[in-house]
């Protein structure tokens, strides 16, 4: 294995490297990415390091972070060294990229940030008018560490989109994955779901298999218009499979599985009905590394998917009151979570903790999750495009719901808390970086700090 070089950048240092870049994930200015060409130039200069291993890479509205977990984690049970890219972290940087399941160390994090940031001064220099963005650093730092550290796959998963986002620089992969479609990010990626198909079909080019999540038949009808223009095999999960859940409850379901190739029986610690299509969706895609002479076996489906985790997504992190994490941001993830709860976790009422982004639909989030409502307790993340607590809490308290309003996420949380009996329930959404603030609040675990200037 190479070695990584003990870094003359710090964490901290890198951390304030990625701030001084513009960030569109903070900012929201995704549309003023005309193309990916910066992001190639990088990886040139850095010697094409996402190049050299069998790829899985993932778009998506919803699942996708799920679908890349299980992927990685039947690959990794298989005995591959895996690498996994993901974002956004729910505390700090280097959980976006994982190799064998584990987070880079903040010394990898750092070395490999000093390389990447050597790399983009020397193409700024000779393209000053291009200027790289925060994601196409993560992005090339997830790769150099894939190859530093030998990885021999890597998940990828899509930060916005596809056709433009960071990661879309392949020119051959194995396996393009296209999850379930919804509306979202409508300013940047289009107003209807056939527009978005679109978009999240970018990462479709010929030679690689796609498989499709079960879709609306808008998005459905435009992922096999761009597979077939491509020359690309596809896969669609609800047609190729026959999928039956056996067993569900507070802590696991399990299911059986017929695909193309072969037949699955597996437990699964992650709950709700769409993890099973979820799950389906990651073994047809890692069925698709055979060509490449990686062939996965029921055993390693079977023990990857049993260990699988993927925090923040309906997370039962708290028994008494049950306390449920979960990354819900758009309607139809409300509508999902609020299903789960009672489908598989007996919840028909709760304390909600609820903060969302200034740029999604609070309208219809609040009337997907209304039912479930008791109270709300509004608050906010820390995070700039946070929308204020009390433009919160005034959309449920128009709904008749009985709304309070704290700001401070932790305050929120404990507030909740103190209002539940052992019997209740609380549970916890609205964005991943209120999940992820919460749930640390509750279990104690480290963030990254607060840095001077951080926009």
């Amino acid at each position: 294995m190479r070695q990584i070089m003990t870094p003359a950048m710090n964490y901290i240092e890198a951390l304030r490297y990625l701030y001084s870049l513009a960030d569109f994930e903070r900012s929201g200015r995704f549309a003023d990415r005309p193309d990916v060409a910066p992001m190639r130039v990088l990886l040139s200069e850095l010697g094409d390091p996402h190049l050299g291993r069998a790829t899985i890479h993932i778009a998506g509205s919803k699942g996708k972070g799920s679908v890349a977990a299980m992927c990685e984690a039947i690959l990794r049970a298989a005995g591959l060294r895996t690498g996994l890219f993901t974002s956004p972290h729910l505390n700090r940087f280097p959980e976006r990229v994982q190799i064998d399941g584990q987070p880079v160390s903040q010394d990898e994090f750092a070395a490999g940030i000093e390389a990447v940031a050597a790399a983009a001064r020397r193409v700024q220099e000779r393209t000053p008018e291009r200027a790289l963005v925060t994601f196409d650093a993560l992005t090339a730092l997830g790769f150099l560490l894939f190859r530093q550290r030998e990885a021999q796959v890597q998940v990828v998963e899509v930060g916005l989109g596809g056709t433009l986002d960071s990661t879309n620089v392949f020119d051959a992969k194995e396996c393009a994955v296209i999850t379930n479609i919804g509306l979202e990010h409508r300013e940047i990626l289009g107003d209807t779901v056939a527009e978005i198909a679109r978009q999240k079909a970018g990462i479709i080019i010929p030679g690689c298999a796609t498989v499709m999540a079960p879709q609306r038949e808008s998005a459905a009808d435009v992922i096999r218009e761009v597979a077939q223009e491509n020359g690309s095999k596809l896969i669609e999960v609800a047609l190729a499979c026959n999928l039956r859940r056996d067993t569900y409850g507070s802590d696991s379901q399990s299911f059986r599985l017929r695909t193309p190739t072969g037949g699955y029986n597996v437990k699964l610690p992650l709950l709700g009905k769409h993890q099973l299509d979820n799950a389906a969706t990651a073994i047809v895609a890692v069925e698709q590394l055979a060509p490449a002479g990686i062939k996965i076996g029921e055993e390693a489906v079977k023990t990857g998917l049993e260990k699988v985790r993927w925090p923040a997504r309906i997370e039962v992190i708290k028994r008494r009151p049950l306390v449920v994490v979960d990354a819900a941001h758009t309607a139809d993830s409300a509508r999902v979570l609020r299903d789960t709860l009672a489908d598989y976790l007996r919840i028909n009422q709760a304390t909600l903790v609820i903060g969302v982004m200034s740029d999604k639909d609070l309208e219809g989030l609040a009337s997907a999750i209304e039912p479930v409502a008791r109270r709300v307790i509004a608050t906010q993340a820390d995070h700039p495009r946070a929308l204020a607590a009390d433009r919160v809490g005034r959309v449920f308290a128009d709904l008749g719901i009985e709304t309070m309003y704290e700001p401070d996420c932790g305050a929120a949380v404990d507030m909740a808390m103190n209002l539940s009996t052992a019997s209740d329930a609380v549970v916890i959404l609205g964005s991943v970086a209120l999940a992820g603030e919460a749930r640390a609040h509750i279990l104690g675990l480290e963030r990254d700090p607060p840095i001077a200037g951080r926009g």
